[in-house]
């Protein structure tokens, strides 16, 4: 049937290539470790047993004996220690289906794009989670519960004395803990911001004027806090950045397109690397911190 000029058929359509739909949340955390190269799957690395070195005390003497030597006195000897450790790299490895030529070439969406975006997002988004759980999970880390019941609780609850603990938790290993980042899930910012306006009456504070380049969304007491869906509720992390932990990278994230000639193509993208916690003691968990 003939269409006229008042019918939809006949219409133009826009098409919007790029599918929406899900936000893409930055995936910072690699940013504030220090990443290296390791040429092998086995990472074998040592561990200091102490920082600064004193002499050991006795039952008779408890002072150190470094201090106020006698003239001609031998002088005391103290030594360092290490402890071995090993690491295994993992591999973090996906790939699309097979989509046939016809499919990238007709189809209304950017087929191939959008699922290189979203699989190399994929494996990101898994070795963020490694990275966070690493230095959550380390037995060393400094850690403690927070006031009273918690950010939520208005009026017992302290969240600006919880992060100053664990400042000062990080500085007492001899860490310094200006520049830290506060990394913590939306329930915690939510509740953060709010016992800084609504219960001490603060004014707003200010963003981070490169949210989008570095994912800080402002700094407080010091420290730049960073907000992530991947950060576990319940809980707030403090760390030194560039100092706990580093990603040791086997093979940086790679994409590939494997071509069957004349069927179609598939997207693989791949990143083999492990976290290590060289210093725990750089870095503190703060738990219970939603009743």
């Amino acid at each position: 049937m003939a269409d006229t000029s008042a019918q939809a058929e006949i219409r133009k359509i826009d098409i919007d290539k790029l599918a929406k739909g899900f936000a893409d949340e930055e995936l910072v955390l690699k940013r504030f470790v220090t990443v290296s190269p390791t040429s092998a799957r086995e990472i074998r690395w040592y561990q200091k047993t102490a920082g600064f070195l004193d002499s050991t005390d006795t039952s008779d003497i408890t002072t150190s004996q470094i201090a106020n030597v006698a003239f001609k006195a031998r002088p005391v000897v103290v030594e360092q220690s290490w402890t071995r450790k090993a690491s295994y790299v993992r591999k973090y490895f996906v790939e699309s289906p097979w989509i046939s030529e016809e499919d990238i070439k007709d189809c209304d969406l950017d087929i191939l794009a959008t699922n290189v975006r979203d699989l190399v997002s994929a494996v990101s988004n898994q070795t963020e989670i490694r990275i966070y759980d690493s230095i959550t999970g380390d037995a060393s880390i400094n850690t403690s519960a927070s006031t009273q019941t918690g950010w939520d609780d208005t009026t017992s609850g302290n969240p600006i004395l919880d992060i100053m603990t664990m400042k000062e938790g990080i500085r007492n290993y001899r860490y310094n803990p200006e520049g830290a980042i506060l990394y913590i899930h939306t329930a915690e910012h939510k509740h953060l911001l709010n016992f800084l306006i609504s219960v001490k009456g603060s004014s707003i504070p200010n963003f981070a004027s490169q949210k989008v380049e570095t994912g800080v969304v402002m700094e407080l007491l010091g420290c730049k806090v960073v907000v992530s869906i991947n950060a576990t509720t319940d809980q707030a992390l403090l760390f030194v950045p560039g100092r706990t932990a580093t990603w040791k990278q086997f093979v940086p994230i790679t994409s590939a397109i494997i071509t069957d000639v004349g069927i179609g193509r598939k997207i693989r993208v791949w990143e083999e690397g492990e976290c290590i916690v060289t210093d725990p003691r750089a870095a503190y968990k703060l738990t219970d911190t939603l009743t």
